[in-house]
């Protein structure tokens, strides 16, 4: 496995030997994870190159665990920081987790489907999870955490990290939760290790401090533990947690991508359209074309090697770029806009060329052995499949065709309004009367917590709708701003409250809009042309 990695380019600093890293790897099924916190709406492209990580190591038969640090991003990483994060507010935060959440499960969706099309085919040792690391943290104290870990940080080492020491030194200074960032990140690590076996953790280059923080975390609480079912004194080379990082994705200038440089490339096509994320990859230079096939694609290298030599006898066609955005949109988003933006690609920049000189949707995932499990039908991901509503007509949805995450609404759709036609002017039914039907069936969820019908905590859980009062949906509302529903597993909306002039003012539209206000008489008529309406569609 290790060997793989490093072929790809996926390995940068080792925190302990190589050598123990490979012995591992190779004598033990064990876990690997890497963390994301939401401090954005959408993943960027820096963050897929851990990820490529995990889905290489997953379909070779390693547990693969994503973690939302929806607890750790309150704190605020400080690594590679001049100046303290923004602080969010409770909507921004829960509206990030959702978002995020949301499109690490599709990621991992389309990854394995994806794989299927270069023969990896599902074996029961793939194993995966996506998880927020609110579930254990929100139930840990202060003073267990001391308990079991304080006494093993020491001051010294923490003070003298270049992060720390950088921003004493630039007069900003560092806040307390910033400080002592590594210590709960390094909780995480110790609950999965002692949870799910997972020994190995991977982050970017940046990370490295607070990789080798967890390590000496786990294997302090492993010798000083007081429960003695938790305490490992005497660990094996098959038990010693080790990590490693990987590239930094740079320009050509060597300035990092991402969210705090401002000019990120985001991964979802809100942020990033289908268009502008096809010419990143396009864009590429000759220098590092090869080098990114290997970290963003699952192309065999031999294939990548052949590919090269076509390119090199006429670099100006950029055969390998398009290759390269091609097999990235496959994967990030789905081989039908994979094709689509390579088309607008070729009408916009090509008129002087062939079509074929510019076309290169052929790939192993294209060949006819691999065409049914390539495919992104509904039908090869059934496990992941649920039927639209209760319209058995309707389009099934999958992870790959999901609507759009965000939506717009003014206030006077959902304030102190019935949730079957809130539900319908986001969206997620054709009428109020199918969402009233929904909602007797326990078909849609709002974001709460199920404990006390409160809005939603920060573990993201879901309650399913009821008929309720309309003043009822108001309570849902988090920070008076924001409205997260979902009907079955893939379609969610995260409904964003508005006064009703700005609504107006900005040219917007939805189901239902404007409210009218109608005679009794009328209100019933028009509900029996409504229920009409829905059973013909």
């Amino acid at each position: 496995m290790l060997d793989i990695l490093e072929s790809r380019g996926y390995v940068g600093q080792i925190a302990g030997s190589r050598d123990a890293l490979d012995a591992l790897m190779t004598g033990k099924r064990v876990g690997v994870y890497a963390g994301f916190d939401p401090t954005a709406r959408s993943l960027h492209v820096g963050h897929l190159i851990p990820l490529m990580v995990l889905f290489w190591m997953y379909i070779h038969g390693f547990h693969s665990v994503s973690i939302l640090g929806g607890a750790t991003s309150k704190l605020g990483d400080p690594t590679g920081r001049t100046t303290a994060r923004e602080q969010l507010s409770m909507a921004d935060h829960q509206t990030n987790m959702a978002s995020m959440h949301f499109q690490l499960k599709k990621l991992w969706m389309k990854a394995e489907l994806h794989a299927r099309g270069y023969g990896y085919a599902h074996e029961w040792t793939w194993h995966r999870a996506v998880t927020n690391n609110n579930t254990w943290l929100n139930n840990v104290t202060v003073l267990e955490m001391l308990r079991l870990l304080g006494r093993g940080i020491r001051m010294g080492p923490m003070l003298g990290k270049d992060t720390v020491r950088s921003r004493m030194e630039s007069g900003d200074g560092m806040s307390l939760s910033e400080f002592i960032y590594p210590i709960f990140q390094s909780w995480d690590w110790w609950h999965l290790y002692h949870t799910n076996d997972v020994v190995i953790q991977v982050g970017g280059s940046d990370q490295f401090g607070n990789i080798t923080a967890g390590i000496d975390a786990i294997n302090y609480i492993n010798k000083t533990h007081h429960d003695p079912k938790k305490r490992k004194e005497n660990t094996g080379p098959l038990d010693t947690p080790i990590g490693f990082t990987t590239p930094l994705l740079t320009t050509a200038s060597g300035e990092k991508f991402g969210k705090s440089a401002g000019n990120a490339v985001w991964l979802d096509q809100e942020s990033t359209s289908t268009f502008d994320f096809y010419q990143f990859f396009v864009r590429t230079a000759d220098a590092d074309v090869e080098r990114y096939l290997k970290l963003f694609t699952l192309m065999p290298l031999a294939d990548i090697q052949t590919l090269m030599s076509e390119h090199q006898a006429d670099a100006s066609q950029r055969i390998a770029q398009h290759k390269l955005a091609y097999e990235v949109m496959c994967l990030v988003h789905s081989k039908a806009e994979a094709k689509e933006a390579q088309k607008q690609h070729a009408q916009l920049f090509t008129r002087n060329r062939k079509p074929q000189q510019v076309s290169i949707s052929k790939s192993s995932n294209d060949s006819p052995e691999n065409s049914k499990s390539s495919n992104d039908s509904p039908e090869n991901s059934k496990p992941e499949v649920l039927s639209n509503a209760l319209n058995k007509r309707a389009p099934i949805t999958t992870a790959f065709n999901s609507p759009s995450l965000n939506i717009t609404l003014p206030a006077s759709l959902v304030v102190d309004q019935p949730i079957s036609r809130v539900l319908y002017s986001a969206g997620l039914v054709g009428s109020r009367s199918e969402g009233h039907r929904l909602c007797a069936q326990d078909g849609a969820y709002v974001g709460s917590r199920p404990a006390d019908g409160g809005t939603m905590g920060d573990s993201l859980e879901f309650t399913p709708c009821k008929n309720w009062l309309p003043r009822t949906t108001t309570k849902y509302i988090i920070d008076g701003k924001i409205l997260i529903l979902r009907v079955g597993k893939w379609k969610m909306k995260i409904v964003h409250l508005v006064s009703d002039q700005e609504f107006d003012a900005g040219g917007l539209t939805a189901p239902g809009w404007p409210i009218e206000e109608k005679s009794e008489d009328s209100r019933g008529k028009a509900k029996e042309v409504e229920d009409d309406a829905s059973s013909v569609h």
